[in-house]
């Protein structure tokens, strides 16, 4: 009898770090996606910028070429 309180115990116990340890788990999936996302919008970002000074420089020589 003694054995069965002490094996239950040990099973409730075990099935709580079991949890912990899944909710940690997806908790580090969800902050990898949302890293993966800010970079990918960071990417993005940056090519629009690189896009806009091209368009600004070429701009700014058609502006010098026909004074």
């Amino acid at each position: 009898m003694k054995f069965c309180l002490i094996l239950a115990a040990v099973v409730a116990v075990s099935a709580c770090g079991v949890e912990t340890v899944g909710t940690a788990a997806t908790g580090a999936v969800i902050k990898k996606q949302e890293l993966e996302q800010g970079q990918k919008t960071m990417e993005q970002m940056q090519q629009k910028l690189d896009q806009m000074n091209q368009q600004a420089q070429q701009r700014a020589e058609q502006a010098g070429g026909d004074k």
